[in-house]
């Protein structure tokens, strides 16, 4: 059975900056603000939430299938696909448009300026849910916003179990429609600033959020993450990185592990130790999608950091 995978497909254009945006634009000139960066490094990466999550599943030897819209410059990414033997039958281009795409720009105080084209992402909702088979679970991760509506609908309409993860796209929804997700979804997976948002537009409470799905999860960045279930709030701690190099995935690599551990029936203790294990071994390599380690190497590192073993697929 395969896992489902609803989200963006996206190129991040990265450009490193090599002194401080501060020293170049002025406080009293904002209103008019006209200024020109010279970013002599740049680098090209395949990312968006859905290929993110997907490229983690698939080293973990799940079975994802993603399902996603992309422009007519698809080309390059989906010859990566292949290579990676990821599944791309629901991946459906929408011509005379781009693949959505991120303009990122850091400065030497790692701070972002980013500028972000949905491009073919907002027809998203022209895929259905229905159209996939021998689907078990799915993610609807970050990705147009009637798509998401789509989705969840046909989810729970079909009985599939789904994980929300509504992310950055979090801002696009107001509390009312956040809790016709929860409603709908099994698993809700958030990180911390975007929980203290969901508290704000809902009303509830994390306790409360919990106690309408199967678990809530709360990911909190080097303090390792939470899992609200039956309950209780496990700690799952942080596997500590042998490189802190780019955040960028991390968290779509947490899911993952999530994901394979939902699928294989395991507990929430040993699903969220997996995740943090993936999360791990990402934020170790630039870009989201350039770590390749073996299951041998992922178990090993698991063994090493919680002193278990675990039987990756």
């Amino acid at each position: 059975m395969k896992t489902l995978i609803c989200g963006s497909m996206a190129y991040d254009t990265i450009m490193v900056f090599g002194d401080s945006f501060k020293n170049h634009i002025l406080p009293e000139k904002i209103h008019m603000l006209n200024v020109c960066f010279f970013v002599p490094e740049m680098r090209r990466e395949y990312g968006g939430t859905a290929g993110n999550i997907a490229y983690n599943l698939q080293l973990l030897g799940g079975a994802p299938l993603i399902m996603a819209t992309v422009g007519e410059d698809f080309q390059p990414y989906s010859k990566w696909l292949d290579k990676q033997s990821l599944d791309s039958a629901h991946i459906k281009v929408i011509p005379d448009t781009f693949t959505a795409q991120a303009f990122i720009t850091t400065d030497q105080d790692d701070n972002q300026i980013t500028a972000f084209h949905p491009g073919a992402m907002s027809a998203a909702h022209s895929n259905s849910v229905h159209d996939a088979k021998d689907v078990s679970l799915t993610i609807i991760a970050p990705d147009g916003r009637d798509a998401m509506f789509l989705h969840a609908k046909e989810c729970s309409d079909a009985g599939i179990p789904f994980l929300f993860d509504p992310g950055q796209g979090l801002p696009m929804f107001n509390g009312e429609e956040l809790l016709h997700f929860i409603e709908l979804a099994d698993y809700v997976a958030v990180n911390d600033y975007e929980a203290q948002l969901l508290q704000e537009k809902t009303g509830l409470t994390l306790d409360t959020i919990a106690g309408k799905v199967k678990a809530l999860i709360v990911t909190l960045g080097s303090e390792g993450s939470h899992i609200y279930t039956e309950g209780k709030r496990l700690h799952i701690p942080c596997v500590e990185a042998s490189a802190v190099t780019d955040p960028t995935g991390c968290g779509d690599a947490y899911r993952a592990g999530l994901l394979y551990g939902i699928s294989q029936g395991w507990d929430w203790q040993q699903s969220g130790q997996l995740a943090s294990v993936m999360g791990a071994i990402k934020i170790a390599h630039r870009g989201a999608q350039n770590h390749q380690p073996s299951r041998e190497e992922i178990a090993q590192r698991y063994q090493q950091a919680f002193g278990s073993s675990i039987n990756l697929g």
